[in-house]
């Protein structure tokens, strides 16, 4: 499994990106053309499935990841704390215990609860 991340800045028309740490990059006319090269440069350095997500930063800039490989589909990859939480040792297990108190504290609200329903006539 390979994680890229990129920089990506607009400089008039073009985009460019470089990797944060390593060589690749690439070059685009626009952000979306950009993405698909970046993909194309991960690809040659890693082989498997594809996720990859872009946020932008500022109108000019942002940031691009793309993981390569990993296989299991579904997977949702977001912040600090599911990196913090895949690669610390002792912590894991009171990360894992986070979800399951969160749903105790949520409870079914039925529409009975309101007096009508979204779909009655």
């Amino acid at each position: 499994m390979g994680v890229f991340t990129f920089v990506c800045r607009e400089s008039g028309s073009d985009w460019s990106a470089k990797q944060l740490n390593g060589d690749l990059e690439a070059t685009g006319d626009c952000a979306f053309s950009l993405q698909r090269n970046l993909v194309q440069a991960a690809l040659s350095a890693a082989s498997g499935a594809v996720q990859s997500s872009f946020s932008y930063v500022t109108p000019k800039s942002a940031v691009f990841q793309v993981i390569v490989g990993g296989g299991g589909g579904g997977a949702f990859v977001g912040g600090g704390g599911a990196a913090a939480a895949a690669s610390g040792g002792g912590g894991g297990g009171a990360a894992a215990e986070e979800p399951a108190a969160a749903k105790e504290e949520e409870k079914d609200e039925s529409d009975d609860d309101i007096g009508m329903s979204l779909f009655d006539d």
